[in-house]
């Protein structure tokens, strides 16, 4: 499919901070995604809380498999519009590499144990991880990418107004990313893929958890229609492939809405060129407004029937307490961290500096790891959390 004159031009690319040869036959957003795919940080998601710990069923999504579902959608999506589907697709496997273990649970107790020395935030720390964390080449730290794929990770969700985590103000300060516009079409499908992605999966997880039922599910907008679609299209089909029937179908409404729906805003905004959708002031991919309060229904049921059901507020006790515990061991003691980490260590300059390597380290961990580097530091048992 030719691309729209909106979309993002590889051969139009502002560069990466280090000067490179590029490839001859990859694009540079190909090679930006080849690199996220490669990192450490990417394998590590296999092991990282979406909603429930790692070790709680095999079935459920992990960072991992929630970033590739992402990342399908989004290629779906940016194709149907005629983006750039490698910057599109990026964006989304990238999006996610800063979550610390156990998920936003994790998040919210490491913020508390950083605030002293900053905060922290997952979205600004994926952009610390990319610039500076990741080190495997020999010419630079990080993975080197794009401005346009550094821009898109920063902003997927918006302009960044006000005061900014320091993670990304620090990066902003060798790489101006225009923190104050909103970000390329292909950004904002990578931000509204996300929300197709866990709105869908996660109703497919809390009915495999049993947190709620095929029929509570079906009373939702949105769902009911597609429960009854299946039933009428295949009557008496058994109750697994009849749940797996009905959900794919509420994605392709989703899915099918965002396309209908920016297509609409494309056109009007009569864009010429991919700034010309940054200075726009207003995203052009959305959901519907007939959609979206449907859509906010089904968030405010997972909300409450999910996400702070009474089992899922246990095991989120359980777990903030590990980050809660961990951080100041490594803070007071930070030789127990890894030998590679020494050096960083021993440069810190100030107790603000070495929280914020203890705060790498930490979000870094992997649900396992951090559950295993607990119970041998603490002396607790790894299998009752």
């Amino acid at each position: 499919m030719q691309r729209a004159a909106y979309a993002s031009d590889p051969g139009r690319a502002r560069g990466r901070r280090v000067a490179e040869e590029e490839s001859s036959f990859r694009s540079c957003f190909q090679r930006d995604r080849d690199r996220i795919i490669h990192a450490s940080a990417f394998r590590r998601l296999k092991h990282k809380t979406q909603v429930f710990v790692e070790h709680e069923g095999d079935n459920y999504r992990t960072r991992l498999t929630h970033s590739i579902e992402v990342a399908q959608v989004a290629r779906t999506i940016a194709g149907a519009l005629g983006l750039n589907e490698e910057l599109t697709e990026a964006v989304a496997l990238a999006h996610d590499l800063g979550h610390t273990p156990f998920g936003h649970t994790g998040e919210d107790a490491l913020h508390a144990l950083m605030a002293p020395y900053g905060g922290f935030d997952h979205n600004a720390q994926a952009i610390r991880i990319v610039t500076r964390l990741e080190r495997h080449y020999a010419r630079f730290d990080g993975l080197n990418l794009t401005w346009e794929t550094l821009e898109a990770i920063a902003k997927h969700n918006g302009p960044v107004l006000g005061e900014l985590p320091w993670a990304l103000a620090e990066c902003n300060t060798e790489i101006d990313l225009e923190l104050h516009s909103h970000a390329s079409a292909e950004a904002q499908v990578a931000a509204l893929s996300d929300d197709i992605a866990y709105n869908n999966h996660d109703l497919h997880d809390g009915l495999r958890a049993g947190l709620f039922t095929d029929d509570e599910i079906a009373a939702l907008p949105i769902v009911g229609d597609c429960y009854a679609e299946v039933d009428r299209l295949f009557p008496g089909l058994d109750g697994y492939r009849r749940r797996h029937e009905a959900l794919r179908r509420v994605f392709g409404v989703m899915v099918s809405d965002v396309i209908e729906t920016a297509r609409r805003l494309l056109a009007a905004s009569e864009a010429r060129n991919v700034e010309e959708i940054r200075a726009l002031g207003r995203p052009v991919v959305a959901f519907s407004d007939a959609l979206w309060p449907r859509l906010k229904e089904i968030r405010a049921f997972l909300f409450t029937r999910m996400y702070r059901a009474p089992r899922v507020m246990e095991k989120r006790a359980q777990v903030s307490r590990v980050v809660r515990e961990l951080f100041p061991i490594y803070l007071n003691d930070p030789r127990q961290m890894p030998r590679h980490w020494h050096r960083d260590i021993e440069a810190a300059g100030d107790e603000t500096a070495l929280a914020r390597i203890v705060s790498d380290y930490v979000a870094g961990m992997t649900d396992r790891f951090a559950l295993q580097d607990h119970a041998r530091l603490t002396g607790s048992d790894p299998h009752r959390v």
